[in-house]
C-alpha cells in the first residue's frame, strides 16, 4: 500500500499529464463559460465580498469571471501544479486569486470560506473512506452557514473520466451524501459538451449543511 506523500504524487502526475497532453481547452470538463456555476452563484445571492474556494478548479475560468464581477477573494485548489500555473500565466497581475496547489484527500484548511464549489471532483472518490474525508474537510473549510455548490456526472452520465472510475449521482443522491445533514436549495442537470463534441449529463446541487 503507497503511503499518503506517494499516492498524491501519483495523482499530481495523472493530472499534471491530462492537461499537458490534451491542453487547458482540449481536456473534457473545458467550460469556455461557467454558466451553470455562475448562475447558481447569483441564485444563492452569494456577494461579492464572501470567501469562496473551488476546489480542483485548476484551469478553470470560474475563477476570472467572479473576479470580474467583483469578488474579492477567490481560492483555486488543485492538485495539478501545470493547471495551476496555466491559471497563474491567463490572469492579470493583482487579480484576488488564491491558487494553491494541493491534495484535496490530504489538504487541511487553515481558514474558513463562505462559498465552497466543487465542480467534477466529488465523483472521483469511489472509496468509502475518501468521501468521509472529503465530507470533513469541508465541513472544516466552510463557515457555519456557508453554501455549498457540487456537481458530479449523473446516472445516466459516463462511468469513467481520464481513465478513471466515477460514481454517479442523482439530486436526492447528492442530497444524502453527508448523511442528510445536507439541505438543498437548487438543484438542476446540465448536458455539458466536451470539446470533442461528447455529451456528459451532470447533477447539481446547491445549498448548505444543516447545523449540526
Amino acid at each position: 500500500m503507497q503511503n499518503e506523500s506517494s499516492s498524491s504524487d501519483d495523482r499530481a502526475e495523472r493530472w499534471d499529464a491530462a492537461y499537458e497532453q490534451r491542453g487547458v481547452d482540449g481536456v473534457s470538463w473545458y467550460q469556455s463559460v461557467p454558466t451553470v456555476s455562475l448562475k447558481l452563484i447569483e441564485q444563492l445571492g452569494v456577494p461579492p465580498e464572501a470567501a469562496v474556494i473551488d476546489v480542483g478548479g485548476g484551469a478553470s475560468l470560474l475563477a476570472d469571471n467572479l473576479v470580474r464581477r467583483g469578488f474579492s477573494d477567490v481560492t483555486v485548489l488543485d492538485i495539478s501544479g501545470s493547471a495551476l500555473d496555466a491559471s497563474r500565466q491567463r490572469t492579470s497581475t493583482g487579480a484576488s486569486i488564491t491558487f494553491m496547489q494541493a491534495d484535496l484527500l490530504a489538504w487541511r484548511p487553515s481558514r474558513r470560506y463562505d462559498l465552497w464549489h466543487d465542480r467534477a471532483v466529488y465523483h472521483f472518490l469511489v472509496a468509502d473512506e475518501d468521501r468521509e474525508a472529503y465530507a470533513r474537510t469541508l465541513r472544516q473549510a466552510i463557515v457555519p452557514d456557508g453554501l455549498v455548490i457540487l456537481a458530479t456526472f449523473a446516472p445516466d452520465g459516463p462511468s469513467t473520466c481520464s481513465g478513471l472510475p466515477v460514481r454517479r449521482y442523482s439530486a436526492d443522491g447528492l442530497a444524502e451524501i453527508f448523511g442528510g445533514a445536507f439541505g438543498v436549495v437548487e438543484s438542476l442537470r446540465e448536458e455539458h459538451v466536451t470539446p470533442r463534441g461528447s455529451r456528459q449529463p451532470f447533477t447539481w446541487v446547491a445549498g448548505r449543511p444543516r447545523p449540526t
